[in-house]
């Protein structure tokens, strides 16, 4: 089995910064892709950023400019920096991974890491 972990989620003021790591571990052969979501009190969970195994990034035009996704395959850790923060950006942040193990690909979830942006 895989597990993702969340870290890095606090209270910040507007305009600060924030930098979330995903941390997997278990029986992983590759990463394939790792993406960020967030979900905002009483709304959808909303697709944030897109890293692939190739290091190709894509980002939500919400945030675009402002967060930089990143990875360190070696450490199976992928990251989302978060920089002049908005009230708005105020959600439970979770990673995505689509991994390989040695039963083929599977993707996970990890539990989440609250980020709360004060104005």
């Amino acid at each position: 089995q895989v597990q993702l972990v969340e870290s890095g989620g606090g209270l910040v003021q507007a305009g600060g910064s924030l930098r979330l790591s995903c941390a997997a571990s278990g029986r992983i052969l590759s990463i394939n892709r790792m993406d960020w979501y967030r979900q905002a009190p009483g709304k959808q969970r909303e697709w944030v950023a897109i890293i692939t195994s190739g290091g190709n990034t894509i980002y939500a035009d919400s945030v675009k400019g402002r967060f930089t996704i990143s990875r360190d395959n070696a450490k199976n850790t992928g990251y989302l920096q978060l920089n002049s923060l908005k009230a708005e950006d105020t959600a439970v942040y979770y990673c995505y991974a689509v991994v390989r193990d040695w039963g083929g690909f599977s993707n996970y979830w990890g539990q989440g890491t609250q980020v709360t942006v004060s104005s």
